[in-house]
């Protein structure tokens, strides 16, 4: 009897323990995940804290990689060291920096739309080559939509402000180009081979839009570069064409490398147009841009170009286009430091004019001098020729033309 009751004592007593003791479990597991959530909600909210901070920074970030790819940054950049060369070349004894500075940057957001809406029409075969795949518009790192209003906004700027801190023929000529790229060339580029010689007309617009920012207009002498830029791009292209002849067809580019199996007419077009850059030393210093010498150095990188043009044109082999592209790569920044480093000023440009002024009044002055006493005999032989039938002219104003082309050509006077 007493054991029955032991037994009921212990049973209970054990019974209470054993929930005293489960209902502290639960309560320090309660604590416990109260805990965690509480700590894991401040975790959250310490983290979308940070993320909300460094989000718009990553914007700017992602964006700014997309314009800078859309605007083919490189080559724009290239593009204003032709514009600001042009500006220098026609700047005279004095440049003008502020002008310098804002030909600059109009001419860059207005290569930089180009470039933009080049790739908004190229998409689809973007896609299609390994050197643009990875384009912003292709891999789809920013929208179209996006991509049309920067191009849009940045061409409409360049051009205002070109018209507004240069002058309305400038703007007129980065506004033709920008049109010329984006409408002509970028859609011939699938339709025949001649958008090569398009792409080099473009090309060789901005030394002239910088010559005429700083001049006001168009003239002879300020053709040398533009000339220049426009032989150089055909050898440079005719490289590039045979080196990417594989990525131009998967892209569905109509370039002259790809109906040329052999490779014999790319590389003569590149050595003849590589010959016709041969000249523009001379009549940079005939039309008084530059000095002599640089006559004789452009003729020495010239003849260096041309020879990796011919090597190509006998050994038509990858490496020897990679040569010939690398020298054109050459070519350009050592042509352009030429025309800066030569280029005569205004004063230096007169100097020659000035002298031969001199020698053809010291002439005239020594050989026709006036003397009062002979002047009835003057008369009389001038009323004697006059019967013969010839025609009396002064004296020659001698000049040599040859070894001095900056002196005039002998003038007869009535």
């Amino acid at each position: 009897m007493w054991r029955n009751v032991v037994v009921r004592r212990l049973i209970s007593y054990s019974q209470s323990n054993r929930s005293q003791h489960s209902s502290i479990e639960l309560g320090f597991l309660v604590n416990r995940k109260c805990h965690g959530v509480r700590s894991s909600s401040s975790a959250s909210a310490s983290a979308s804290a940070t993320g909300a901070a460094a989000d718009p920074l990553s914007s700017i970030r992602h964006y700014g990689r997309c314009y800078w790819e859309l605007s083919k940054a490189r080559l724009s950049m290239l593009v204003v060291a032709t514009s600001g060369t042009g500006f220098a070349l026609g700047s005279g004894s004095t440049i003008d920096l502020a002008g310098l500075c804002w030909t600059c940057t109009g001419t860059m957001m207005v290569a930089a739309s180009a470039n933009s809406l080049n790739q908004l029409f190229e998409i689809s075969n973007d896609a299609k080559m390994k050197r643009t795949m990875r384009r912003p518009l292709p891999s789809g790192r920013i929208s179209v939509p996006h991509a049309v209003t920067w191009a849009s906004s940045v061409g409409v700027a360049g051009t205002a402000l070109l018209a507004w801190k240069a002058n309305m023929l400038t703007a007129g000529l980065a506004a033709s180009n920008l049109i010329l790229y984006a409408f002509v060339y970028t859609p011939l580029k699938q339709i025949h081979p001649v958008n090569t010689w398009v792409g080099a007309i473009v090309g060789a617009i901005p030394p002239l839009l910088g010559w005429t920012a700083a001049v006001g207009h168009v003239s002879l002498n300020g053709m040398i570069l533009p000339a220049a830029l426009y032989f150089w791009q055909i050898p440079h292209f005719m490289a590039l064409a045979y080196l990417c002849r594989n990525d131009y067809a998967a892209g569905g580019y109509r370039m002259i490398s790809l109906a040329d199996a052999s490779g014999q007419r790319t590389a003569l077009v590149a050595l003849r147009n590589c010959l016709y850059l041969v000249p523009l030393g001379y009549l940079a210093y005939d039309w008084g841009v530059t000095s002599g010498w640089f006559c004789l150095e452009s003729s020495l990188i010239t003849l260096a170009i041309s020879a990796a043009a011919f090597s190509f044109y006998r050994d038509r082999t990858t490496q020897k286009a990679r040569k010939m592209f690398h020298a054109s790569l050459l070519y350009l920044p050592v042509f352009m430091s030429g025309l800066l480093f030569h280029r005569l000023t205004d004063n230096q440009q007169s100097l020659p004019e000035e002298d031969s002024e001199k020698i053809v009044q010291l002439s005239s002055s020594s050989e026709t001098v006036p003397v009062e006493s002979d002047d009835m005999n003057r008369k009389k032989k001038l009323s004697y020729y006059s019967s013969l039938g010839r025609q009396v002219r002064a004296p020659v104003a001698y000049a040599s033309v040859a070894p001095f082309p900056f002196l005039p050509a002998p003038s007869y006077a009535d």
